[in-house]
């Protein structure tokens, strides 16, 4: 198993859909299909973001994480991040290896709790602005400052405005969604 970065293609796009959906859920309207989108139209040609993959030997992705980079530049959060076997450990060995080679700040979810980030190599702790508890790996300039820069994101709404705008947009976006999901079935 290795890690890799995702390169843009129908590839990327496959594993982000499927990243969405499992965050997200499939019956949970529109909404990984605006994750998907904006992160694909906004945060992917700015640079913003990057999907990462643990692959077995065939290639086969086990678990993504979004990371997305914070508004100062000097670090990243993960944003989205899953894994797609029955258990967390290919989640666990990919966030613990980004960590290890990355400036990451991770907000605690009910899938990556406080205790499973700390086994993963978080071991600082912040508040972010909202007085939310980040992990933060031993690289992120926020370790020693104790100040941290929000992630980047995107206007939900304004993707959804075009979406209602451009009706060829939004079915060339659900049809990219979908093709994805089927190139890269639910385990």
């Amino acid at each position: 198993m290795k890690v890799v970065s995702l390169e843009p293609g129908a590839w990327r796009d496959a594993c982000l859909a499927r990243l969405c959906a499992a965050i997200h859920g499939t019956q949970a309207g529109l909404t990984p299909l605006l994750a998907f989108s904006g992160t694909r139209h906004l945060l992917f040609p700015a640079e913003g973001a990057r999907l990462w993959a643990l692959v077995d030997d065939r290639g086969r992705p086990l678990a993504l994480a979004l990371l997305v980079l914070d508004e100062s530049g000097e670090g990243m959060a993960v944003t989205l991040a899953a894994t797609l076997e029955a258990n967390r450990e290919p989640l666990r060995r990919l966030i613990r290896d980004l960590a290890l080679n990355a400036p990451l700040a991770i907000e605690p979810t009910p899938a990556m709790d406080e205790a499973f980030l700390h086994e993963c190599g978080l071991s600082r702790w912040v508040e972010d602005g909202h007085g939310r508890r980040v992990g933060l790996s031993f690289q992120h300039p926020a370790a020693l400052s104790g100040r941290l820069s929000a992630p980047l994101t995107f206007d939900e709404q304004a993707v959804l405005r075009r979406f209602k705008q451009e009706r060829a947009f939004f079915e060339a976006e659900k049809h990219a969604f979908v093709e994805g999901l089927e190139a890269l079935p639910a385990t």
